[in-house]
């Protein structure tokens, strides 16, 4: 069965970016099945519920242009997660988000992809800022943030029904970006 890949694929250093494909379900379920994995992103969720979630992204590519991307190591050809654009409606702005499987935390690659998307997301979606909602207790994504130049904004909210879970917005402006970037 061939498969349509609604937007591009971007290659880094180390890593593919692209949208996700039916192949990627099983690494996203397991991801997604991971209590450590998915703490920060919605928390465990059944096969089923993580089935939605991962059409949800695919179904973002067909309706906005855009959407996290699937991360593929290279090397490997393996799923290892998802991270880039997400915006879906009442959500408190343009963000570039991630989330790993365990085995490529402390790898770097987070920051590798981040990089690519918000490139991308400047570029080709023409945002004029990006965020990122983190939780107040995931240092390691708030430090990533750090490491990429946002600047903590404060307390944020999701829309429902997210509404419960707490945030900070990290972000910074498309020139801000570009200044560290040159």
């Amino acid at each position: 069965m061939s498969h349509v890949i609604l937007g591009p694929t971007l290659h880094t250093e180390r890593l593919i970016l692209r949208p996700q494909t039916q192949e990627d379900f099983d690494g996203w379920a397991a991801f997604m099945a991971d209590p450590e994995a998915a703490r920060f992103v919605g928390g465990v969720q059944p096969r089923a519920g993580a089935w939605r979630g991962f059409a949800t992204m695919a179904g973002s590519w067909s309706l906005l242009g855009f959407g996290m991307f699937s991360v593929i190591e290279r090397a490997t050809g393996r799923w290892i997660g998802r991270l880039g654009p997400w915006r879906p409606d009442g959500w408190p702005g343009t963000e570039v988000g991630w989330g790993l499987a365990r085995e490529a935390w402390g790898k770097g690659y987070a920051r590798e992809g981040a990089i690519a998307a918000i490139d991308w997301a400047f570029d080709h979606l023409g945002w004029d800022e990006v965020i990122h909602c983190i939780d107040p207790e995931n240092e390691p994504s708030r430090a990533l943030a750090a490491r990429l130049g946002s600047r903590l904004r404060g307390p944020g909210q999701l829309p429902p029904p997210l509404d419960n879970i707490r945030i900070d917005i990290w972000g910074q402006t498309r020139a801000e970006w570009r200044a560290r970037r040159d």
